[in-house]
């Protein structure tokens, strides 16, 4: 049987962002309980709720694709396209009412991200992208901007505690270099980049379906994202995230991060 299109894994990605958004709808600044995973990040019934069903919906039209999910871990992870769910990126955003986290959907092929959704259901505002196609948001093309000055440049990251040691002194470099270094976004930041709001996005201590599914979107929209040696992203990356809007951005950046400017 053949593979099905990248337009019509797309499609059924959208599908489940439709899904998605129904659950955490209901969900949203409502007084929840809050659990605590053994990382002692937090979890809720929104999150597992919001897994539970996307990962249904690919049993039932995809039963031979794997899936890999925050909450509910890994299936069939060796099948040649595997899912990666996240299905509130941002937890800690939703569970104090802001709405500037998202659901991250994204298919991997041969271990490489293929496609990629970020859906923010409260405020109807979503990005896909294709590998080798292009970015949209809310339906329309989106580029990322090509700012080539580190000076310049706009950079978010979710938070500061996210650098330890050698990685706080890696971004304190890259924080002195730029215009204005910001935080508090989650997955929102990648989107804001794509297109063509800000300039880097740099993290660390991330997961596979924290940056897997935004992999596509920020390179379909013109950007480049690695880890912090300038490889390529996927399931065994150790979860340090740089994205730029260009590459020659991009090249500085990964030079400021690795103390060579």
């Amino acid at each position: 049987m053949a593979d099905p299109s990248p337009q019509e894994l797309l499609n059924f990605a959208e599908a489940l962002a439709e899904t998605s958004g129904e659950v955490l709808r209901r969900y949203f600044r409502t007084p929840v309980a809050v659990d605590a995973k053994p990382d002692a990040s937090p979890v809720t019934i929104a999150d597992r709720e919001t897994e539970t069903a996307l990962r249904e919906a690919i049993e039932a039209r995809y039963p031979d694709h794997g899936i890999l999910g925050e909450e509910f871990g890994g299936t069939r992870e060796t099948a040649r396209h595997v899912w990666v769910l996240d299905p509130i990126d941002g937890t800690k955003a939703f569970i104090t009412g802001k709405p500037l986290f998202g659901t991250l959907i994204g298919l991997l092929q041969d271990g490489a991200p293929l496609l990629g959704v970020i859906d923010q259901p409260i405020l109807n505002e979503r990005w896909r992208g294709i590998r080798g196609d292009v970015a949209c948001f809310n339906g329309k093309p989106v580029k990322t901007r090509a700012a080539t000055r580190l000076a310049d440049a706009m950079m978010y990251s979710t938070s500061p505690a996210m650098f330890e040691g050698k990685d706080a002194e890696a971004y304190g470099r890259l924080g002195d270099a730029v215009r204005y270094a910001l935080f508090g976004t989650d997955c929102y930041a990648y989107g804001l980049l794509a297109m063509g709001c800000v300039d880097l996005v740099v993290e660390a201590q991330l997961k596979t379906h924290d940056f897997c599914p935004i992999v596509p979107i920020v390179e379909a929209a013109g950007g480049r994202m690695t880890d912090w040696q300038g490889a390529a992203l996927g399931p065994g990356s150790d979860g340090r995230v740089l994205a730029a809007g260009s590459a020659d951005l991009h090249a500085k950046a990964l030079a400021a991060l690795n103390g060579r400017n």
